[in-house]
């Protein structure tokens, strides 16, 4: 398709399938991965208004990686995979997006259009009825009609029209949903509404060219200007399933270790929102990076030599280790009790460290509060998650509040009944840091 076509097509079908670009204010990553979410959304940004689709890809994959569940960043990367003709990824991306919430219109627009280009008619007709009361007509009747129902979009096309959207995308598109149709005398004369004389007849041709109905990929790509390339799905490691909310992990039971279970190349895990890497210095950025197998590393791989985790208490027992006596500094909301506040979860001992020290920075209301790492099972998958001790009940409220208000994520539960998964070490070292 020549530019100047293409540009044409943009301008008189104008279905709002446009970047979405997302806020970067949005959740941090693990230490483990590299560069921060805002650089990563920030940049596929700006590669998507540059018409970069391909590395706008690469960026939006970092966003998400580092921000799992967060609804606009799964939109962004939805927006580059439909940018970069990449449909089986992209109708992935924005179902996922729909799921953490994001229903706005041309969100739900873009996953139709991603469905139909991948020849899932029945799954876009039902995403579009789904939402029809909160799309405009425009975008609605056009993609009925590219869904396999264009009597119904012309319908609707029409009722837009003589209610008085008489604009040229409702005119184009009606024009669009009766070559569709197949009523072609209706569509050239709608087409002329807009389009010069002379360049009606190239308009017509041009959707009777793809007007079989196994064109579907076809007519999309060619709708908005991108050109489809082979799509090997999104990248498992993105996928929405393997990033739980706090609650289901905090639900989830116990489960034994499959020897068989891949693990995954990634050292961060999703049980909490962790700590943001933009407060991390440049070089360890970089070499949480190379560890996360995002570039090769001259260094090798970084490890603990000695991990520690603290022993789980028994129930109904006191806590296993005793507490350090609090801090009468005024910012601090521990006060000796027996409650635990969890603040993130991590794949290595090293992650879980790290995340201490920028939790300390970031919550100032910990003060001198214990710090308590403990291993815990979920899954089938190990992480070492990161608490603060010596709350009260209220006052472990009081901080999970505050945490959460910051954007971070945060469960206070009782020592003595330690959350689901927990590992009681045996005969392990036991190491608590209070500062």
């Amino acid at each position: 398709m020549s530019i100047e076509t293409k540009a044409t097509s943009k301008r008189f079908v104008q279905l709002a399938v446009t970047t979405a670009l997302a806020t970067t204010a949005l959740t941090g990553c693990t230490g483990k991965v590299a560069p921060s979410h805002a650089y990563s959304a920030e940049h596929a940004e700006t590669a998507l208004l540059k018409g970069k689709a391909s590395k706008a890809v690469e960026y939006a994959e970092a966003a998400v990686l580092a921000a799992p569940r967060d609804a606009n960043t799964r939109t962004l990367l939805g927006n580059a995979y439909l940018e970069d003709g990449r449909f089986v990824s992209a109708a992935t991306t924005f179902a996922e997006a729909i799921e953490l919430g994001d229903t706005a219109p041309r969100t739900i627009i873009s996953y139709a259009l991603s469905q139909i280009a991948i020849g899932d008619q029945a799954g876009a007709l039902g995403t579009l009825q789904r939402f029809d009361s909160m799309l405009d007509p425009a975008d609605f009747g056009l993609a009925v009609a590219l869904a396999g129902r264009p009597d119904h979009g012309v319908n609707v096309l029409s009722n837009a029209l003589r209610s008085g959207q008489n604009t040229p995308k409702v005119r184009q598109n009606l024009a669009y949903a009766y070559a569709l149709q197949g009523n072609w005398r209706a569509a050239r004369v709608m087409v002329s509404e807009d389009v010069p004389a002379n360049e009606v007849g190239d308009r017509i041709s041009q959707w009777a060219a793809m007007i079989q109905p196994e064109a579907f990929t076809t007519r999309i790509a060619s709708l908005i200007g991108v050109r489809p390339q082979a799509d090997p799905g999104q990248p498992q490691m993105l996928a929405l399933a393997n990033h739980p909310s706090v609650d289901m992990l905090a639900a989830a039971e116990m489960e034994e270790p499959v020897a068989s279970a891949a693990q995954s190349d990634f050292a961060f895990a999703a049980e909490l929102p962790p700590v943001d890497p933009a407060s991390v210095s440049m070089d360890s950025a970089d070499a949480s990076l190379a560890d996360a197998g995002l570039v090769p590393t001259a260094e090798g791989i970084r490890f603990v030599s000695n991990e520690v985790v603290q022993a789980m208490p028994i129930a109904d027992s006191k806590p296993a280790v005793s507490r350090l006596k609090q801090s009468t500094a005024p910012a601090s909301l521990a006060r000796g009790g027996d409650y635990n506040v969890q603040l993130g979860s991590y794949f290595s001992m090293s992650d879980a460290n790290e995340a201490w020290k920028q939790f300390r920075k970031r919550y100032p209301e910990l003060g001198d509060a214990e710090r308590v790492i403990t291993k815990a099972r979920v899954n089938g998958k190990i992480y070492y998650r990161v608490a603060a001790a010596g709350f009260a009940k209220a006052s472990a409220q009081s901080m999970c509040s505050s945490v959460k208000g910051k954007g971070g994520g945060c469960i206070a539960y009782a020592s003595s009944r330690p959350l689901p998964g927990a590992i009681d070490v045996v005969g392990g070292d036991v190491r608590v840091a209070a500062r």
